[in-house]
């Protein structure tokens, strides 16, 4: 029997969720798929995308929601097994590599997205991010990048709800 596939969640995923195409008062049946999917073991994220998570204001619904809804199972740790040293070989790539300007490679050091390539990794996750790939910028790392750098699969936010099967649907009244 084949393995369930397991997602991990960028930081963008939820962001661009909330202020765009699945915003809380709009579509809570997609903040309900990832909860019922994590509680399957098929969607989780990191403890470094929990914290830019929680960076927005306390107002704000997607840090309510991290904080009130979403339990801390969601978010592995990074600090897990081998991931550490996945992730220094991803650091020491992109410091090496000359395309990038210091400014990205930065950027880049001190966010979530090299730690969430180097945990799918090393558990054979599919990563989950609206960026798309731009193998010839010189002033940000794309996570596609990365991780078709090391040969990690990734997605898009759609791709992973189609094969999940979720499906949001309109029920008005007298429907």
């Amino acid at each position: 029997m084949n393995k369930p596939a397991v997602y991990l969640l960028d930081s963008d995923v939820f962001i661009t969720a909330k202020n765009a195409y699945y915003a809380f008062d709009i579509c809570p049946g997609f903040w309900d798929s990832l909860l019922h999917h994590h509680r399957e073991n098929t969607v989780f994220s990191i403890d470094r995308v929990r914290s830019e998570l929680l960076a927005g204001r306390a107002t704000e619904d997607l840090v309510q929601w991290a904080r009130q809804r979403v339990p801390h199972s969601f978010f592995f740790p990074v600090e897990d097994g081998d991931v550490p040293d996945r992730y220094a070989e991803i650091m020491l790539w992109v410091q090496r590599h000359p395309r990038y300007y210091d400014e990205a490679k930065a950027r880049f050091a001190a966010g979530a997205d090299g730690w969430l390539v180097a945990y799918a990794r090393v558990h054979s996750f599919i990563v989950v991010t609206n960026e798309k790939p731009e193998p010839d910028s010189r002033r940000a790392i794309k996570i596609p990048d990365i991780c078709q750098q090391f040969n990690v699969e990734y997605i898009n936010t759609f791709d992973m709800l189609r094969r999940m099967g979720v499906r949001l649907h309109f029920r008005g009244p007298g429907l």
